[in-house]
């Protein structure tokens, strides 16, 4: 049996999440060899007996076979932490799901994204600022991630596909499953210019416990998040704190200070959030006012070993070329040449005097934590 089926197995089995896979990966080496352990060698691998108890359940009554039957008839693909197009921003983030299920498809270019969301409960000032600025944004070839709710979230799904943009939602349910129903015809659309994700099985409902959690892959899909309408006990002031955690740039769009809908977007802005007035304001910031040029450069020039060591030697801070070489090893003729990739494709920036700067550490090749 293919091992990508073991990982939906342990996806299924209740309080064994991303840090208990880690352990018995670490331990075991393979989920195959994790899945027909003995109780015995799950303790040793670190399990307590809450979490065997529920292997054990779950060995007994669940099938590999019929439960990746069952994704294939969802027309879905499943990526694991082993797969080299697992996203990856999302890698980076702490506790990044070890299973993502797909409707549709994420292309490497989907990691230039921002992440847009907000209220349910949207005014009409909040539907045209979404509509406009995602609308803008999306026209310059960023991809769009929301969650396919009521409100803003949808608001930014359509905004993206009106100017034939990509757009990512990110589901508190199972992919085959679609919350809210009067957004499936929407959700369709989506699996055609991107794709649904989520960390949920095949057939999965979407239970209130679910949305929390999966606004962490929202945030972490994206290299910014920006919240247009809030109120205080909105789920978007979650995934903007989910991005600050992870080290992405936050954004906010200023509303009525009278209006109870506004409150917590407005405190995002107090709070240090980055307040947007238009379009311009989030692709300067992000550094994504040439993100065609970036996307065509990194889809036909693919990222080199030279690339991956200078970028595990640059910071935010300025470093000359000559600094490089010495610590790399490679030549100056090879370390110049390099960075004019790197440069045209968006990772570094040369800020004068031949000295240049890593312009997101984030987008570093991941390495999978242990433990």
């Amino acid at each position: 049996m293919d091992e990508v089926a073991f990982w939906v197995g342990f996806n299924l089995v209740p309080g064994i999440g991303p840090k208990r896979v880690r352990m018995l990966l670490d331990h075991f080496g393979d989920l195959s060899r994790a899945w027909e352990a003995s109780a015995w060698d799950l303790a040793a691998a670190g399990l307590d007996a809450k979490s065997i108890q529920a292997l054990q359940e779950t060995r007994a009554k669940v099938s590999l076979e019929r439960e990746m039957a069952r994704v294939e008839r969802a027309g879905a693909r499943v990526l694991t932490w082993r797969d080299s197009d697992y996203p990856r921003l999302l890698r980076n983030i702490t506790a990044s799901p070890p299973v993502l299920y797909i409707r549709g498809q994420m292309l490497p270019r989907d990691e230039l994204a921002l992440a847009v969301v907000g209220t349910r409960k949207a005014s009409t000032y909040g539907r045209e600022v979404a509509h406009l600025l995602t609308s803008e944004i999306a026209r310059c070839g960023v991809t769009i991630v929301s969650g396919l709710a009521r409100g803003i979230d949808g608001e930014a799904h359509r905004a993206a596909l009106a100017v034939g943009g990509r757009t990512i939602a990110v589901l508190g349910s199972g992919v085959d499953v679609i919350y809210p129903a009067e957004h499936r015809e929407l959700a369709e659309r989506i699996v055609k210019n991107g794709a649904l994700v989520s960390e949920y099985p095949i057939g999965a409902k979407p239970e209130a416990g679910n949305f929390p959690a999966r606004n962490r892959i929202i945030s972490g899909l994206a290299l910014g998040t920006l919240v247009v309408e809030a109120g205080r006990e909105s789920g978007a002031l979650l995934t903007a704190r989910h991005a600050l955690e992870q080290g992405r740039d936050v954004f906010a769009v200023p509303g009525n200070i009278l209006a109870a809908g506004s409150r917590g977007v407005n405190e995002l802005i107090r709070d240090g959030a980055k307040p947007v007035v238009c379009a311009e304001d989030i692709l300067q910031e992000l550094n994504l006012n040439m993100v065609q040029e970036f996307v065509e450069a990194r889809e036909t020039l693919p990222a080199t070993s030279g690339e991956e060591l200078l970028l595990q030697h640059m910071a935010a801070e300025p470093i000359h070329v000559d600094e490089l070489a010495r610590a790399t090893g490679m030549s100056i003729a090879d370390v110049n040449s390099t960075l004019v990739m790197m440069e045209l494709k968006g990772l570094v920036r040369h800020v004068g005097s031949m000295n240049y700067v890593a312009v997101r550490e984030g987008r570093q090749v991941y390495r999978p934590q242990s433990g």
